[in-house]
């Protein structure tokens, strides 16, 4: 599991955050605790008081894929849950329809990785915006523009919290790539010249990769990525769970489960 420092305090907003509810848990009979990505403070937790109740509002507001603004403020309680917020507030923003199907297990994916990867309170306003792209992306077209549009996040995130190389050059050498040449994307050493090994991807594909994020175009990363679709997702498999500390995520193992039956 990466271990990163959070940020001291969380500043407190002007005003109604832009945010996606990435994950919910049961606080009390009639209420939640929500981590929230949101654009302007990052990952945070808030707590929804009431929001399971038959009447409330909130309940048809409080989705996962859909855009929402929200108020928060502090929660006091007599053990300092500093990390915890009281939502105020939440409205819809816009968006979507709800993902269905195979993209609902893709949407689940990238919340598990953001939930995993990103420290609280730490913001990442383009990976936001990236992240709210994708989900978009994810029911509108077919399995490869899927697959595209999740490595294309993937490496986004990565490169947002500054555990990617750069993949324009060999890492522990720092020459540039050979377009025809044959690499490998480690990750406990980075780009490394090809050994054989599954997933080897081609020089002038890696330089592509590096020019679109160093753009921060999300639609030339995802049309890169279709190019490598299979070479991507064994390269990026690795970089991820060793960052994770694990190589077990709930959203493939409850989607093999749904698969296998």
């Amino acid at each position: 599991m990466v271990t990163r420092t959070a940020r001291a305090s969380a500043p407190r907003a002007p005003g109604p955050l832009a945010a996606y509810v990435l994950h919910r848990y049961d606080w009390s009979e009639t209420s939640l605790i929500l981590d929230l990505l949101t654009r302007e403070q990052g990952r945070v937790a808030v707590a929804a008081k009431g929001a399971k109740r038959p009447y409330s509002q909130l309940r048809a507001v409080l989705l996962p894929f859909q855009r929402i603004h929200v108020s928060v403020g502090r929660l006091s309680t007599e053990e300092g849950a500093s990390e915890i917020q009281t939502l105020r507030g939440a409205e819809w923003a816009g968006g979507g329809a709800m993902l269905t199907g195979a993209a609902l297990f893709s949407g689940f994916y990238l919340n598990e990785l953001l939930m995993k990867l990103l420290a609280r309170h730490d913001p990442h306003p383009a990976l936001f915006d990236a992240y709210a792209d994708t989900i978009a992306a994810l029911g509108a077209g077919g399995e490869a523009a899927t697959q595209a549009a999740l490595r294309a996040f993937e490496l986004r995130l990565l490169a947002g919290i500054g555990v990617l190389p750069d993949l324009g050059v060999e890492t522990t050498t720092q020459r540039p790539l050979a377009p025809n040449g044959r690499y490998a994307l480690r990750a406990d050493v980075g780009v490394v010249a090809s050994d054989g090994a599954e997933g080897e991807l081609p020089g002038a594909v890696l330089i592509a990769l590096q020019s679109a994020l160093r753009h921060d175009s999300l639609d030339a990363l995802r049309q890169v990525c279709a190019l490598a679709l299979a070479e991507l997702r064994v390269a990026l498999r690795g970089v991820v769970h060793y960052h994770l500390g694990t190589s077990t995520l709930r959203t493939r193992e409850a989607m093999r489960d749904l698969q296998a039956l």
